[in-house]
């Protein structure tokens, strides 16, 4: 089990059957109705994709600025020097901005720092080297915001700079020619959440006029829609655009490198999904700048011959098969690290090494925030520095957070999904401390608990077809605030598991009433995932189609399995049962019957609790609890037997036991040997049933 809570909300029973009345597809409706669209005009408003973007680009401040100095520089043939990102989105910001003025004919370059080496944004090493080389106006796009001291530096050797950006801004802009990021407070631009590749696809549409505008989105959609997801930008307003036109276009895009890399990746001639561009074309350009090798994928995305386009595109993938070793042994050391961490440590992890590759910790803090439910700040040293990587979590602004312990910082910079941070060595522990206050006070003291939101239980799976499956495609494009609905059901039947892949994933088959469905669940394995064949099981998935051998099949994608915590019919019968004998209803003989544990029972039951049991206590899903019991000490036909022996023990003292929810607190006090169960009540009334049959 993955996630210790699952929220799974309330049926939206009539608002799903409208949109079915109308003609929408059963899931689509299904996933709707819980996202709060209750009426087919709102759904067809969910649905529809805009094909061209809604606000001029001119919207935005100092974009007029930054057009007369970019449209001033290639008129006089300046050298002009795009500075970007290493990520995703700045390699795709990058390469649109470097192709629009290569095919206008101006004198451009580009450059993007080497993570390791040059660190995050603008640096005066670079700013110098860019001058020595001739370049009279930098450009930067997905960094640069607060850049201060780097652009006055390159005023004092005469480079003019444009900064275009998306990052939040400091209180202080840096003092350019144009500093062009809806994040400005005094930037009127209506939609704030753009990818920088989305500012510098606004900044070529400023550069070549309106008339030209639908030609030049057509163009770059594509790399603006890989910008967008990898960066795990808000989908919607304009960036669904974006993506939703860069998806249709990615088959006929006019960039040799993007085929090069499609084919390489193995989606070649397969429908690409907004899932596909984050899990397989996304790490593989990432890899280039986590590596240290961003230039690698911007000179692919960039690339006009075919065999260099397809000897790039292997080496990419090369660098990523190498960038997931040094990932797994990182996340490996990091778990042996929270081990060790206090419970006043836990509710924002920050932890350092030497030993960590600076350009994998991000992704490392992103699975850490997954797992554990709460924002992970991993810290790469060296000598006596650190380099810090941070993901959120739950609405964790991170921007916000490392603001509040500016003090113990170098630097930072960065939004509330993900920064990043310089930070002396010394520091570490307060920041370690101070960050972990301000996680708890934003989560009103709680600590954090992995927990997973379930979109819909499904209650009918025979009405889960290859048709159903195929028509959930019309929610894409998927991201942040439309992400891909994850699916339930409860109380069914695990009928096998295999480890497949080099004993890596898992292979799984389930069933519930007459419906069968195979599944597979990356990264967990049959000793390990809390489960077994034959047991009854709530399963939570992505629900896609499996292609093989050129057949088209229903399979679940499985992102979480747990011992169900729904009761069979034969379990609520038998817990029905135990509550009428607490509340000291009159029973039938063979109701006591059925109830009364032997004392043979009771000892086995006792004695397995006593293994069971820590001395601090144990909190577990109840459910689960005493269907194990019962099978341990007793089989499964003794599931209402071992239910009463709780509370028998709970009667007599022996443990302290307290239910919530699904939940149950179990307790064992120091009286075990000295109790008599003889004198339970619950006991002496069974037994003068029985004797009076």
């Amino acid at each position: 089990m993955k996630f210790h809570k699952w929220n799974i909300p309330r049926t939206a029973r009539g608002a799903a059957e409208k949109l079915t009345e109308a003609g929408y597809p059963w899931l689509v409706s299904e996933v709707l109705a819980q996202r709060g669209v209750a009426s087919a005009e709102e759904a067809a408003a969910f649905l529809e994709h805009d094909r061209s973007l809604t606000h001029s680009p001119f919207l935005m401040k100092d974009m007029d600025r930054a057009v007369e100095r970019i449209n001033r520089a290639v008129a006089d043939g300046e050298k002009i020097a795009v500075f970007g990102d290493y990520d995703v989105d700045g390699i795709t910001a990058t390469c649109i901005v470097v192709d629009y003025l290569h095919r206008r004919g101006a004198d451009c370059l580009h450059y993007i720092p080497r993570r390791i080496e040059d660190g995050y944004g603008l640096g005066r090493d670079a700013i110098f080297s860019l001058h020595q080389q001739g370049v009279e106006l930098l450009i930067t796009v997905d960094c640069g915001i607060t850049g201060v001291e780097e652009v006055d530096y390159a005023r004092t050797l005469g480079m003019d700079v444009v900064i275009t950006d998306h990052h939040e801004c400091k209180e202080e802009l840096p003092d350019a020619c144009a500093v062009v990021d809806p994040h400005r407070s005094d930037c009127p631009y209506p939609f704030k959440h753009l990818a920088g590749c989305g500012v510098a696809l606004k900044l070529v549409l400023a550069l070549a006029g309106s008339d030209r505008e639908e030609a030049l989105f057509a163009r770059y959609c594509t790399l603006a829609a890989i910008g967008t997801v990898a960066d795990v930008m808000l989908m919607s307003g304009e960036n669904r655009t974006i993506v939703s036109r860069g998806l249709e276009s990615i088959d006929h895009s006019d960039f040799i490198g993007l085929h090069a890399l499609l084919q390489e990746a193995g989606l070649a001639d397969k429908a690409i999904t907004s899932v596909q561009i984050g899990f397989v074309l996304a790490p593989r350009i990432n890899a280039a700048g986590r590596m240290g090798a961003a230039d690698m994928a911007a000179d692919l995305l960039l690339c006009s011959d075919e065999h260099q386009a397809a000897a790039l595109a292997r080496q990419l993938c090369a660098l990523n098969r190498e960038r997931q070793a040094v990932e797994q042994d990182i996340f490996s050391q990091a778990l042996e690290m929270i081990e060790a961490l206090s419970p006043e440590e836990r509710s924002a992890l920050v932890l350092s090494s030497d030993e960590w590759h600076q350009g994998v910790v991000g992704i490392v803090a992103s699975r850490l925030s997954e797992k554990y439910s709460c924002p992970s700040f991993m810290i790469h040293l060296n000598a006596g520095v650190g380099k810090g990587s941070c993901r959120s979590w739950g609405g964790f602004n991170l921007f916000a957070a490392l603001e509040s312990c500016s003090d113990l910082l170098l630097g930072f910079g960065g939004h509330e999904l993900a920064a990043g941070f310089t930070i002396e060595e010394k520091n570490i522990p307060a920041f370690r401390t101070r960050m972990n206050q301000y996680a708890k006070a934003y989560r009103g003291g709680e600590a954090p608990v992995s927990s997973l939101d379930i979109d819909v239980v499904l209650t009918h799976p025979g009405r889960i077809t290859l048709e159903e499956v195929e028509a959930l495609d019309a929610l894409e494009p998927y991201g942040a605030g439309n992400s891909r609905p994850v699916f339930c059901l409860r109380g069914a039947t695990l009928e096998r598991a295999q480890n497949v892949g080099q004993n890596r994933h898992l292979k799984l088959r389930l069933s519930k009433g007459s419906a069968q469905f195979d599944g597979i669940f990356f990264s967990a394995v049959s000793q390990t995932c809390g489960v077994a064949a034959g047991s009854r099981v709530d399963a939570a998935f992505y629900l896609q189609v499996n292609e093989f051998r050129g057949s088209r099949s229903v399979q679940l994608q499985m992102v979480d399995i747990r011992p169900s915590l729904s009761c069979s019919g034969r379990e609520e019968e038998a817990l029905r049962l135990v509550e009428r004998c607490l509340a000291g209803e009159t029973l039938h003989a063979k109701e006591a019957q059925r109830l009364l544990p032997p004392r043979e029972q009771c000892v086995r039951i006792w004695r397995a609790l006593q293994r069971a049991v820590p001395p601090e206590g144990l909190q577990t899903y109840y459910l689960p609890f005493v269907r194990q019991l019962a099978a341990d000490t007793g089989g499964t036909e003794s599931f209402a037997r071992t239910a009463l022996c709780l509370e028998v023990f709970r009667e007599r003292g022996l443990v302290s036991l307290r239910r919530t929810e699904d939940e149950v607190r179990l307790t064992l006090t120091d009286r075990g040997k000295k109790v008599n169960l003889e004198q339970s009540q619950y006991l002496t009334l069974l037994r003068g049933i029985l004797e009076m049959r």
